[in-house]
């Protein structure tokens, strides 16, 4: 944890999409909440030509649209600590104007300047340069970078290299908004502060995993970024394979950046190869979601193209703990209803003694699941085996039951955050915890390339499916032949 809270904040692509409906909207909300520094100021940068005025109205609109009326509390005192500098980062041009407006850095302070870099990623190189050019890069100033930080190995060292020639890893924080998430960071806290699970957690009780990733929308816009990157390197790489570490990581030494991070990237690192047959693609072709006709991807793209919407993995992570258990990972576009969440399959009981208790009638058991719900409901459900009240002259009868907690519910009066607020208030005090270490970006690229790999040696292409349904058939196969059936 660097040591200086940052008075200022300085957002590259600040009139963006994503600027527009997560980043505003958080920060806004914090300041709501009486959660951000007194006298932070928020300076906006972006190729459009406005000044601070311009751009506290852009924000003004973009907070009615994408935030609710109940959390913009203040709302004209959030504005006035808006400004704004016009900037081509593509030339070494006007990064002057930048420094002048963003002020001193006040090398040794206790204060100092924190950056949020979301840009495409052609222009890293020469922002980093250009903020290096202007004083901004000193030892009290931050930088966080958004995704895509490349699309393989090679290109996501080579922004890594051009960032770190900068700033220190100490000073590098990449984001994962899942990490911002209540129920993931929940995660944590229902393994390591509760001593029901961490016995079981492991080969011995547990069959296997699944982590589900479905969206219901398309491109939505995003067209070139897409089909240039496909759900593999859109959302495995990165989303998923934070969920998978999570779960899978050993208990790490404390509540801390540089431990929990140790052990995810131990994760990531025993994660084996995946073979052929281990994984499917496939790209959804036209159907219905929620009763309304929606276009193919080929349609929506307008040209053909081999590009996956959907990929269903069978990974293994060999270590001690987790060899012999598979986790099934699947996501994809046009499913039939979003959802993120992570399915912890426990083992049968090793005997019943139910068996023949229920008269003519067998008495079935289920062993017993943990559901962890990540969006759009945030809720953790452990089904477990109970009698089903009554007296019956046939025997004994069992039925599954629901332990449920629904976070809403179970935490009356808390809303629902949107996960970048963690992120920068976390990012502005200077807290890595929830952030992405550089060693962990490569052992995801590493794992990821070598997939991709396999797939061009088996000349492997999407099968269709239709939008509106669960993908391939073969993802279906997938997890049956092992016994399993995905959660649905």
């Amino acid at each position: 944890m660097t040591e200086f809270a940052a008075d200022r904040l300085l957002l590259f692509g600040a009139t963006g999409d994503l600027s527009r409906r997560k980043l505003l909207p958080s920060l806004c909300a914090l300041d709501a909440d009486g959660l951000l520094p007194e006298k932070l100021r928020i300076i906006g940068t972006a190729r459009t030509e406005m000044d601070d005025a311009g751009f506290r109205d852009m924000a003004r609109k973009a907070l009615e649209e994408h935030l609710p009326a109940e959390r913009r509390g203040g709302m004209a005192g959030f504005l006035n600590r808006l400004h704004y500098q016009p900037l081509d980062a593509s030339t070494l041009e006007g990064f002057e104007d930048l420094a002048e407006k963003v002020g001193s850095i006040g090398e040794g302070s206790d204060t100092g300047v924190a950056i949020f870099l979301s840009t495409a990623p052609s222009l890293f190189g020469p922002t980093i340069e250009g903020l290096r050019h202007a004083g901004l890069a000193g030892e009290n100033v931050r930088m966080c970078l958004e995704k895509p930080l490349g699309d393989d190995l090679e290109s996501s060292r080579a922004i890594n290299d051009a960032v770190a020639d900068a700033f220190p890893e100490e000073r590098i924080f990449r984001i994962d908004h899942y990490l911002g998430k209540e129920t993931v960071q929940n995660l944590l806290a229902l393994r390591f502060a509760n001593i029901l699970f961490e016995p079981i957690w492991n080969a011995t009780y547990i069959d296997h995993v699944q982590i589900t990733v479905a969206e219901t929308v398309g491109l939505e816009g995003r067209v070139d970024f897409y089909d240039g990157a496909g759900a593999l390197r859109d959302m495995v790489q990165n989303h998923m394979l934070q969920l998978l570490s999570l779960v899978a990581m050993e208990p790490p030494t404390g509540f801390g950046p540089t431990a929990i991070r140790d052990e995810k990237v131990k994760v990531l690192r025993a994660l084996r190869p995946v073979k052929a047959g281990e994984t499917v693609t496939g790209q959804y072709r036209a159907g219905a979601i929620g009763g309304q006709a929606v276009p193919g991807y080929d349609e929506e793209l307008g040209r053909d193209s081999d590009t996956e919407t959907f990929v269903a993995i069978k990974a293994h992570v060999d270590n001690w703990r987790w060899k012999g258990v598979p986790f099934y990972l699947r996501t994809g576009k046009r499913l039939p209803e979003r959802v993120t969440e992570i399915l912890v399959q426990f083992r049968c009981v090793p005997h019943s003694i139910f068996e023949g208790a229920g008269g003519p009638s067998p008495v079935a058991t289920h062993p017993n699941h943990l559901l962890i719900g990540i969006q759009p409901e945030e809720n953790i459900t452990l089904a477990l085996m109970a009698k089903v009240p009554g007296l019956d002259e046939n025997g004994v009868s069992l039925r599954e039951v629901p332990l449920e907690i629904a976070m809403p519910d179970a935490f009356v009066g808390q809303y629902r955050r949107i996960a970048y607020e963690r992120l920068l208030l976390d990012l502005i005090k200077g807290d890595q915890t929830l952030f992405v270490r550089r060693d962990e970006v490569e052992a995801q690229w590493h794992w990821i390339d070598a997939i991709r790999a396999e797939w061009k040696a088996g000349n492997m292409t999407p099968r269709t499916y239709t939008a509106g349904s669960w993908g391939p058939s073969a993802a279906i196969g997938l997890i049956e032949r092992d016994g399993v059936s995905w959660h649905e």
